[in-house]
C-alpha cells in the first residue's frame, strides 16, 4: 500500500538549509490514508521545520515532497488544498473571535458555513462557551483548541499537527485524542503528529517515527508497538532513548 503511487504523502531524500546550516538531511517517508504516525525526537531534532516543509513553508535545499499527488513546490495551491495544519496558537488574531477566525477559514476552503463536525468537536473540546469571545482574551489553552479547529477544519486528507496537546485540560486532551484516533480509523485520513506525549506516541498512534538531529533514526511498526503495549518490561520511551 505504501508505495509513492498510492501514498497521499510522499517525502523523498529531503534536505532543509536554514540560516546556512543543515536541519534535515536525507529525509524520506510515505503516509497512506488511514496511517496515525508520531514524530518523535528530542528539542531541535527537527520535527517542527519537518512539518513546515510539507506545509510548502520552507524552500528544500533536496529532495521532493507530493502531497495527494501534487508537488507541494510546484503546484502549492493543489497539494495544499488536500492538507490541514493546526494553526500557531500565537499566530491568531486578536480582534477576531473564535467564530470569526473559524468562520473566515470554512469560506477560504470553500465550504461556506462552519462545519457541523467542527462545531461538535468544539463542543467535544469544551470550546463552545469562547466562541464568541475575542481571542486576546483566551488563555493559551484555548487558543490552543481554536488553532487545533482550524487545522482540522473541514477534514482534510492529511493532518500535520505540532504538539497539539500543549496547554490542553485534560478531558480536552482525551477528546482530541479520541477523535484523531477516529478519524485516521475511517481510514479516509493521514496524521502526522509530532508530539512529545509519549504515552501518545505509544499508545494512541499505528507507526511511531524517530527523529534524531534531522534525520530519522528509527521507526517502530504498529506490529512492533502492540508489542511494547503488552511488554511490561519495555516501553517506546526506553526504545527511543537506546535508538538515541
Amino acid at each position: 500500500m505504501n508505495t509513492i503511487a498510492s501514498a497521499l504523502l510522499s517525502i523523498e531524500s529531503l534536505a532543509l538549509d536554514l540560516g546556512g546550516r543543515p536541519v534535515l538531511r536525507d529525509i524520506s517517508l510515505e503516509l497512506a490514508r488511514g496511517e496515525f504516525i508520531a514524530l518523535v525526537g528530542p528539542n531541535g531534532s527537527g520535527k517542527s521545520s519537518l512539518l513546515r516543509c510539507i506545509a510548502g513553508l520552507h524552500t528544500l535545499a533536496g529532495g521532493r515532497i507530493t502531497v495527494a499527488g501534487q508537488r507541494i513546490d510546484t503546484q502549492a495551491m493543489a497539494a495544499r488544498a488536500a492538507l490541514g495544519c493546526a494553526v500557531d496558537p500565537a499566530a491568531l488574531p486578536g480582534l477576531l473571535s473564535g467564530q470569526e477566525c473559524l468562520s473566515l477559514f470554512a469560506h477560504a476552503r470553500g465550504l461556506g458555513l462552519i462545519p457541523p463536525g467542527t462545531l461538535a468537536l468544539a463542543e467535544a473540546l469544551r470550546f463552545t462557551p469562547w466562541l464568541a469571545r475575542p481571542v486576546e482574551e483566551y488563555s493559551l489553552g484555548t487558543r490552543q483548541k481554536l488553532g487545533v479547529l482550524l487545522g482540522l477544519l473541514g477534514e482534510p486528507p492529511l493532518l500535520l499537527l505540532d504538539e497539539p496537546l500543549n496547554g490542553l485540560d485534560p478531558p480536552s486532551a482525551l477528546a482530541l485524542k479520541q477523535h484523531l484516533v477516529g478519524l485516521a480509523a475511517r481510514g479516509d485520513t493521514a496524521i502526522l503528529l509530532a508530539t512529545h506525549a509519549i504515552e501518545m506516541a505509544e499508545r494512541h498512534v499505528n507507526r511511531a517515527v524517530l527523529l534524531v538531529e534531522g534525520q530519522l533514526r528509527q521507526q517502530w511498526s504498529a506490529t512492533q508497538l502492540m508489542a511494547l503495549r503488552t511488554d511490561p518490561q519495555r516501553s517506546l520511551e526506553t526504545e527511543m532513548v537506546a535508538a538515541m
